[in-house]
């Protein structure tokens, strides 16, 4: 009998949800609009009611949330400014209608995790979502790095870009933090464009381009990771990797040492934005 788990990765603007084998290859996938929690959540149930003998179900979520087992709210979505969804127990509902165990983390660990996983031989390694936010994972020595809860690294505090001094982001919890400063929508608050509209000359991708290489500047610093990956949408144009290497450079002064920028500042090993769905699978693995 094939063995089969589930991959649920939990997104602001859309749930994903897929089953996998034990070569963790797509058994079958959908996907539906974040709506309310309760048809969102709804949907998500009768996809994998269906499979018989899903073993186990990792769950990647859209954050922040709480993934501390002992905590009176562990299995929720807390803080998010996401509309109708926070304090939403997301693990709960799930995990009593399928009976299966399931883990719980970020979306970006999950992420991150299907990098390692797609890697094989990196061991340390930090994975940045760049879309809609910011969000991102580290993963050294078989462990998620995290304490009392997961990491929050798109709403640490960036240096203004020199010709932005009065620019503030657009995170509505801080000013001038990542999230705020380079995440999608930054691009519109600023030119008043969509980005899929601004052309490559604008001098906005070179002020993106610079809060990014920030980030990869504080992973370095904070992480020592063999790799650093950059995933989402933002990041899928092949300009973008360009200038983060370039600022990345330029920021780190030889500082340190690091491997060629090619080779350490990358896009997903994982085609299709599957990294999530692949860690999923093997975390989902692991608990059974």
């Amino acid at each position: 009998m094939t063995r089969l788990f589930g991959s649920l990765e939990a997104g602001g603007t859309k749930f994903v949800c897929a089953v996998g084998n034990e070569a963790f290859e797509i058994v079958e996938k959908t996907q539906f609009p974040t709506t309310t929690p309760e048809e969102t959540i709804a949907k998500t149930i009768a996809f994998f009611a269906q499979f018989e003998g899903l073993e186990a179900l990792a769950i990647g979520s859209f954050g922040p949330i709480d993934i501390e087992p002992e905590s009176e709210t562990y299995g929720y979505v807390t803080t998010t400014p996401k509309p109708y969804w926070a304090n939403v127990d997301l693990v709960g509902p799930i995990q009593k209608a399928l009976g299966i165990p399931v883990y719980f983390t970020t979306d970006v660990n999950s992420s991150a995790y299907g990098e390692v996983i797609a890697r094989q031989t990196v061991n340390s390694l930090v994975y940045y979502t760049i879309g809609t936010g910011i969000g991102a994972g580290a993963y050294q020595d078989g462990h998620f790095i995290g304490g009392i809860g997961h990491t929050e690294m798109g709403h640490t505090y960036v240096a203004r870009h020199p010709q932005e001094e009065d620019f503030e982001g657009v995170c509505p919890f801080h000013k001038g933090c990542l999230e705020g400063m380079a995440a999608g929508p930054s691009l519109e608050a600023r030119t008043g464009v969509r980005g899929e509209h601004i052309g490559l000359d604008s001098d906005v991708w070179d002020k993106q381009a610079y809060y990014i290489a920030q980030a990869a500047i504080q992973a370095t610093m904070m992480f020592r990771p063999e790799v650093i990956v950059f995933g989402g949408g933002v990041m899928a144009q092949d300009h973008m990797l360009k200038r983060v290497h370039t600022y990345f450079e330029e920021l780190l002064n030889g500082y340190l040492p690091v491997p060629a920028v090619e080779d350490y500042i990358v896009r997903p090993a994982v085609a299709d934005n599957g990294s999530a769905t692949l860690g999923n699978f093997a975390l989902a693995k692991k608990l059974v």
